[in-house]
Parts: structure tokens; sequence; C-alpha cells
């Protein structure tokens, strides 16, 4: 609800109609607007008019959504990318997404800084789009390779699905001392490679 709200955030309130009202200049606004306000900077909240929910990530989701159905724009988002994170909505693992994607875009949006100074003056806009591509494999790779310690195998190659994993026989418990043991130490080795990774 509205009392949740940080000083710093604009209110937006959605209509019925689909209108979207900014509260701090009392003007009508479109997804195109908000576009905007983001890549400025801008923080802001959306909330349904008449029920008062929060319905921020959905009207994210939908700028995203026009954002790649532009004609002629770039798209950011790769097909094995969202097949991929379609696949997390049934996972077990999918509570974990959430934080690793955030972690892997803050810490890309920190580089991306110092790699758009370094390159972009130095070497050309060429190698500046080499250097990106590189950093987004980086990040990529790191997240894969993290899920996996998480979840114990590795995708096969291509990209196909795993086979369904067999089902324990009755009353055998999910997981051995053993089992439980190597899981704690995937867990501490993911702990420790994040740690080592923030301080780069």
């Amino acid at each position: 609800m509205a009392d949740t709200v940080k000083a710093t955030q604009t209110v937006i309130k959605k209509y019925a109609n689909r209108r979207l009202y900014h509260t701090g200049t009392s003007t009508y606004v479109t997804l195109e607007d908000l576009a905007t306000m983001v890549q400025n900077g801008e923080d802001f909240v959306v909330y349904d008019a008449r029920a008062g929910d929060d319905i921020t990530r959905s009207v994210l989701t939908q700028i995203i959504f026009e954002q790649e159905n532009k004609a002629g724009a770039e798209n950011l988002l790769p097909v094995a990318f969202l097949r991929q994170l379609i696949r997390f909505y049934g996972d077990s693992m999918r509570t974990m997404v959430p934080s690793f994607l955030e972690f892997s875009m803050a810490n890309f949006a920190k580089d991306q800084d110092g790699l758009r100074e370094k390159f972009a003056h130095s070497f050309g806009p060429a190698a500046f789009q080499n250097a990106i591509e590189q950093s987004v494999r980086t990040n990529m790779n790191f997240f894969g390779d993290a899920m996996k310690m998480f979840t114990g195998f590795a995708p096969p190659a291509g990209g196909a699905q795993s086979p369904a994993p067999q089902a324990p026989p009755q009353g055998t418990p999910a997981y051995s001392g053993g089992e439980l043991d190597d899981l704690k130490r995937q867990m501490l080795e993911m702990q420790q490679r994040l740690e080592a990774l923030a301080k780069k």
C-alpha cells in the first residue's frame, strides 16, 4: 500500500481504463514515459488505483515486453535465456533465481561504466561492444556455474532438457548423510565465490 512508499519514490496510479497517472506532475503518462524514467534512474512504484495493490512488477514486465517488440529495436533477451527462465518457474531452485539475476545485473552495471569509459575513448565502439559481450558471457557463465553447484547437475550439450529424475524408493530419505555434507560444501563454496566476485 501507499504507506510503504519511500520518500524518493514517485507514485504512479493505474486506472481501470489502463491510463497511468503520475502523482508528482499530476499528468497522465505512458509506458514509454515510465521506461524513460527508469533509464534516467528515477524510482517509482505503481499502484492499482481501485484496489491499492502494488503492481510495479507487472508494469515493469510490460515495459520490457514493449521494448522487446519495438520495430527495429535490438533485443536484449536471448531466446535460450527466456526458455531457461521459464523452466525455472517450475524448478525447486526458483526462489534463488531472483537473487542471482539481481547480483549478476548489478555487477554488469558496475562494470559497464568502467568498460564504456576505457574502450569507447581508447579503442573505439567495436572494442567496447566486444568487451561488453565478453562481460555478459562471463556473468552468464558464472550464473550457470552457480546454479549447477546448487542443483547438482550440468545441463546437457545443446541446451536439451535433462531427463526426469527417478523417484527414490518409498521410505528412502531424499538425501543421505554424505549427500547433505556435499550440499553444505557446495553452498559454502558458492558463498565464497560470491563474496570473492563482489570484492573485485
